[in-house]
């Protein structure tokens, strides 16, 4: 198992709603010399991270966290918000609610608007498996790939569960090559997160990643 390997796919994530500055900051320095590929943060302290790592560091955010029953105008302004703040990537929460009243239409629109909003930024679409049906977690890759979203992600961490093996699998089986996977919630082990990137996700979300590395370095 190549540790670094595994750690370059990793959004290093602190999304409590009590997060520090303090906080932040260890967790972009861990970023760094871990050799993260992003750190997953919220959106208000974007601005301060972003000049704290000086390029050195790509800083993610997120979009309707954790709900995503925002309005699409909130959306749009917090993603805008963010890319002027700094922002790399934009971790996007969609809303379930239309999922379940099939309104395919909507949600595209307002992928498509988020999207636009990122000005060539990755974005990535938290679909929130946990709360969907197999038919519903399809019919979305098949919407979010036409509406060329850069990865689909399967959970935020704060419902009622996170990413499973069955679900990865299921999104790669019906995602084209070319819109990555992000698995997130409850990937604590250096193993399980290896174990999802074998299954086909390309990133991983993740708190306790970092910490693993550690205590694996010094023998733990």
């Amino acid at each position: 198992m190549d540790i670094s390997a595994i750690l370059s796919h990793v959004d290093h994530t602190l999304l409590k709603p009590e997060a520090t500055w303090d906080q932040i900051k260890t967790l972009c320095d861990e970023a760094m010399e871990y050799g993260c590929a992003t750190v997953c943060i919220p959106p208000a302290w974007v601005k301060p991270a972003a000049d704290y790592v000086q390029g050195y560091l790509k800083i993610c955010t997120v979009i309707g966290f954790p709900n995503g029953y925002n309005t699409t105008a909130a959306k749009l302004f917090e993603t805008k918000d963010a890319v002027e703040n700094g922002a790399s990537e934009i971790d996007l929460v969609i809303n379930n609610g239309m999922v379940k009243d099939r309104k395919w239409s909507d949600l595209t629109q307002e992928v498509k608007g988020v999207k636009a909003a990122c000005l060539g930024r990755p974005l990535k679409v938290i679909i929130e498996t946990c709360l969907l049906s197999d038919m519903e977690k399809v019919r979305l890759c098949q919407l979010l790939a036409k509406a060329e979203v850069d990865y689909v992600k399967t959970s935020t961490g704060f419902s009622t569960g996170g990413a499973t093996k069955e679900d990865v699998a299921l999104l790669r089986e019906n995602l084209p090559e070319d819109v990555g996977i992000k698995a997130s919630g409850g990937i604590r082990t250096l193993e399980d997160a290896q174990a999802f990137l074998d299954l086909g996700a390309d990133r991983i979300g993740a708190s306790a990643l970092v910490e693993a590395a550690r205590k694996a370095e010094e023998g733990e």
